[in-house]
């Protein structure tokens, strides 16, 4: 009977379950993590036996997270290891790039199999009519070897796939470019491929700047001891009390069916979705940043205030920058950046506009789309001076529309990529114009939008006609200001002004990103457009105010939390390094005390369904 008892206890801790994955979030972790301190402490300064341990540490912990898609981040490590070394031993410049091309084959081959399988079947079989089905062949292979019983009519995602094939993309890359020397030891490449605490949901860690790491002693002084503490703890507070919170309190239960929900719950859950995406992500890179501290690594920063930009395209300078960064130094400079065009620019812009016509097959997106095609002739015809702009923003929008799709496999992602992607270009042609072109320009969209709605009253009309309507409010006042009153600037106000709006164009982005969330890859792209359509009718359409007080005080805990996060978010960034330097330098029992009264202030928020975080799917 002990000896069973035993067995069923070594049995949970390392047989994987998909019910209890290693989290952040759970005791479980936390003792996972205090072992392994215990360990690392023994020979933290034994640089290739800690990179060993911490390797093997990292495979235990992607293994108790996704099982034995363990197999396929090794096969990846394996593969570049090598490419790495052959990139850098070629002497011809035609053989380094062949193992280049190779190695971007393979880590896109694997990803595109495992993430875009059911995506790229849907769009083959709505162009050409056939009816081809995803076939899992690693499932089908191991049932013909082994005779075993592993389902073979759907793919699974492994978790991480998608930042751990970008990491493995950036060591061949810059070996290829003399960024950074190949490492020699497969031991310490697996480390830094499979470093646990970024490795399922980021930051994203360029090669140039970890490896150097991998050969440097441990040092960790007081401060940034201090400063590790607050991090982790910061990402809790985060994760728990936001993020978690409000999904289960109300954002998961509108999404999940808008059209049982008034117009201002729908938009309020926009809202509060988008402090939510934030606390979940920052809060997890928060928590990984602390966690490699610790052991004496430092991950890049992945998050800035994004919600205090005053522009989009300030906003993509402050979220999730290790991908804004990294999708600029592979893709969008690749492309030609903002010197010129390549094959890749037209491409890749042609095929997702054909794409769109021949899916959607609705006149309008067909008039568009050519419209778009015919002023960009125009231009290039006309107008050769303008050439090196329309390489810049073509280039631009590629970025932005394989960025969304880099985060799902459904065409509300790529959609949501391709309205920032119109919101950076916008801010561009805008803030070279003068505040009586802005006055003039934001009257005419909301005189268009405001005939539009009165004509053909659909929802989306009604909610553009009301925020052009704002917006030109927003133009309007500072231009009579500045010819009747002052000349002065109001630097603040208008500053405040630009914030909240780039915080609400952000924010209905963010209709398509939520709904194509979450949802399986065979039915996502009809179920995400369903939901968006659902969403935007309620919020465009009859509200009844009579109600508005039920609602509020049915839900005043969540509005009250989400006012709370976003005055927090907005505070001054030297206040912030006051508090955090502040907590750094307390003495040990006080800081302590403070961990323990934090840690049982954040679990009174703990909810009773299993909350993952959210770029875990990505």
């Amino acid at each position: 009977m002990e000896w069973s008892n035993l067995s069923a206890f070594f049995e949970r801790i390392f047989a994987f379950n998909e019910a209890q994955p290693l989290l952040f979030t759970q005791f479980y972790f936390w003792a996972f993590f205090a072992i392994v301190m215990a360990f690392f402490s023994m020979f933290h300064n034994k640089i290739l036996l800690r990179n060993t341990f911490l390797f093997f540490v990292s495979l235990f912990f992607y293994f108790k997270t996704s099982g034995w898609f363990l197999l396929i981040l090794i096969f990846s490590t394996c593969t570049d290891f090598f490419f790495g070394k052959w990139i850098y031993a070629s002497k011809q410049q035609w053989k380094k790039r062949l193992f280049v091309l190779c190695s971007l084959c393979t880590n896109l081959g694997v990803l595109f199999y495992f993430k875009y399988a059911y995506f790229f079947t849907d769009v083959w079989n709505s162009l050409f009519h056939t009816h081809f089905e995803v076939v899992n062949y690693l499932a089908l292979w191991t049932n013909q070897l082994t005779g075993t019983h592993f389902t073979i009519d759907k793919i699974l995602l492994p978790v991480g796939i998608s930042f751990y094939t970008f990491q493995t993309i950036s060591y061949s890359m810059d070996v290829y470019r003399g960024k950074v020397e190949p490492v020699k030891n497969i031991l310490n490449f697996g480390f830094y491929v499979s470093f646990f605490p970024q490795l399922v949901a980021g930051p994203i860690v360029r090669a140039n700047e970890f490896v150097p790491q991998l050969y440097q002693k441990f040092f960790l002084s007081r401060r940034q001891f201090g400063i590790a503490v607050f991090w982790i703890l910061n990402g809790l507070a985060k994760k728990m009390i936001l993020s978690d919170y409000l999904a289960v309190n109300f954002i998961d239960r509108v999404f999940s069916n808008p059209t049982m929900f008034t117009g201002f719950e729908n938009l309020m859950a926009l809202f509060t979705y988008s402090l939510q995406v934030y606390a979940d992500f920052s809060g997890y890179t928060d928590i990984a940043i602390g966690i490699a501290m610790l052991m004496g690594f430092h991950l890049p920063k992945n998050f800035n205030s994004p919600y205090k930009a005053n522009n989009p395209s300030n906003f993509w300078k402050r979220w999730h920058m290790s991908l804004s960064k990294w999708l600029q130094s592979y893709l969008y400079i690749p492309l030609g950046g903002n010197r010129n065009a390549t094959c890749g620019t037209f491409l890749i812009f042609a095929i997702i506009m054909l794409i769109a016509i021949f899916l959607v097959n609705n006149v309008w997106v067909t008039l568009v789309v050519l419209s778009i095609a015919l002023v960009l002739l125009i231009v290039w015809i006309g107008f050769p001076q303008a050439r090196k702009y329309i390489f810049t923003n073509i280039n631009m929008m590629d970025t932005m529309l394989l960025g969304g799709l880099w985060h799902g496999a459904s065409w509300n992602f790529m959609i949501w990529g391709g309205l920032n992607g119109m919101g950076i270009l916008s801010f561009k042609i805008w803030r070279h114009c003068n505040e009586y072109v802005k006055t003039m320009a934001s009257a005419g969209i909301f005189l268009i939008f405001f005939l539009l709605q009165q004509f053909l009253p659909r929802p989306f009309f009604v909610i553009a006609s009301i925020w052009s309507g704002i917006f030109f409010l927003g133009c309007l006042v500072p231009m009579l200001y500045h010819a009747f009153v002052s000349k002065k600037p109001l630097q603040w106000l208008d500053n405040a002004w630009s914030v909240l709006m780039t915080f609400v164009f952000i924010t209905f982005t963010r209709l398509f990103f939520r709904s194509g969330s979450n949802l399986d890859p065979k039915t996502a792209n009809e179920e995400a457009w369903a939901t968006a359509q659902n969403m935007v009718a309620q919020i465009g359409g009859h509200w009844d105010f009579s109600l508005l007080g039920q609602i509020v005080s049915a839900n005043y805990k969540v509005f009250v939390l989400f006012a709370i996060g976003m005055l927090i978010h907005w505070l001054p960034d030297k206040w912030k390094r006051w508090y955090r330097y502040n907590f750094a330098v307390l003495p040990l029992p006080v800081m302590l005390l403070a961990v323990v009264v934090a840690v049982f202030v954040i679990y009174q928020f703990v909810v009773a369904d299993f909350q993952p975080f959210i770029y875990f799917q990505f």
